[in-house]
C-alpha cells in the first residue's frame, strides 16, 4: 500500500516529538552563505522557523562576522540580542506554537581564525561587551586544527572564561582545546566519529558535543552512558539543517525526562551562563 494512493499509513514526526520542546538551541546562524544554495536567513525568518519547531531560545552566531567582516557583523548581532534564559530552562513540556513569544536570541560572537591577533583582539571586545561565547568556522575560513592561530584563540577564549562553539571534525579540532580547562561544544560531532569524542571528552570535563549529527539508533544513550547526560546539547543549525530530525531523535530516544530536558536545553543554559563559564587549569 502506498501512501500516495490513501492506503498507506502516513509518518506523523510530531506525533512521535510530543510535547517535548526545546529551551535553548546552541546551533543557530541568522545570515547566508555565498557560494551555496540555502535559505536567505534573515532574522526573522529564522526566528519564525525556530518557533514553528518549539524552540524558545537560540545561541545565534553571524555568518557576516564569519565570512566577511568579524566587527560589523558582530555588532549587527549585539544590537537586538536578548539576555540568555535563566540557568535551569529546559523542560520538556509542550507550548502551544501559535500565540507564543518569539525565540530570544542569545548572541554568540565570531572571529576569523585566518587573523590570529585581531581574533583575540575581538575576543577582549566581545567579552566586555558581556558575550558569553565565541563561534570558530575552520571548514569556511579554511583553518585546519594545526595551525597555531587556532590554539592561540583557544588559549584566549579560555583565559576569558568564554565557552567555545567549534565546526571542524572533532577528530582533529579537540587537540588544539586539550589541558586547557576551557568550554567547548563540538558542533559536527558525527554518530560515526563518537567514540572518538568520547575517549577525547572522558579527559576533559569540559568537552561537550551538539546532538545535530548523533542521529543513529544509539549515539545519544551511549553518549550517556559514557559522560552523562550534561555533555550533550541540542544544536539544529537552523536554518541550513532541518531542525526536526535532531528534535525527533531526542524525543525517540531512551533517556529519562531529567536528561532529555538537560539536552534540550538545560545544558545549554548552564553553559552559556556567566557563573558556569570556567578558567584555564
Amino acid at each position: 500500500m502506498a501512501i500516495k494512493d490513501g492506503a498507506g499509513i502516513p509518518f506523523d514526526a510530531w506525533r512521535l516529538v510530543g510535547g517535548l520542546e526545546v529551551a535553548l538551541d546552541v546551533d543557530v546562524l541568522f545570515g547566508a552563505y555565498p557560494d551555496r544554495d540555502g535559505p536567505p536567513g534573515t532574522p526573522d525568518s529564522v526566528l519564525a522557523l525556530l518557533s514553528r519547531h518549539r524552540i524558545r531560545a537560540a545561541a545565534v552566531a553571524n555568518l557576516r562576522a564569519a565570512l566577511f567582516d568579524v566587527r560589523s557583523g558582530n555588532d549587527e548581532l549585539l544590537a537586538p540580542a536578548s539576555p540568555p534564559p535563566a540557568t535551569g530552562a529546559g523542560t520538556a513540556t509542550a507550548v502551544p506554537v501559535s500565540g507564543a513569544s518569539p525565540p530570544e536570541v542569545v548572541p554568540v560572537g565570531a572571529v576569523d581564525l585566518r587573523d590570529p591577533i585581531g581574533a583575540a583582539r575581538e575576543l577582549d571586545r566581545l567579552a566586555a561587551a558581556g558575550v558569553r561565547a565565541v563561534r570558530l568556522f575552520p571548514d569556511e575560513q579554511g583553518v585546519e586544527a594545526g595551525f597555531p592561530s587556532v590554539r592561540h584563540v583557544a588559549r584566549q577564549a579560555a583565559r576569558l572564561g568564554l565557552a567555545v562553539l567549534t565546526g571542524g571534525d572533532v577528530r582533529r579540532f579537540w587537540q588544539p582545546f586539550a589541558g586547557l580547562g576551557a568550554t567547548v561544544v563540538f558542533l559536527d560531532t558525527h554518530f560515526y566519529h563518537l567514540g572518538d569524542f568520547l575517549v577525547a571528552a572522558a579527559d576533559e570535563p569540559g568537552f561537550h558535543t551538539s546532538t545535530r549529527l548523533l542521529n543513529s539508533p544509539d549515539a545519544l544513550e551511549l553518549a550517556v552512558a559514557e559522560l552523562g547526560a550534561d555533555r550533550l546539547l541540542y544544536g539544529s543549525r537552523t536554518p541550513h539543517y532541518e531542525p526536526l530530525v535532531p528534535l525527533l531523535r531526542l524525543a525517540t530516544s531512551g533517556l529519562k525526562p531529567a536528561e532529555i530536558a538537560a539536552v534540550a536545553g538545560g545544558n545549554a543554559s548552564r553553559l552559556l551562563s556567566s557563573e558556569s563559564t570556567r578558567r584555564p587549569l
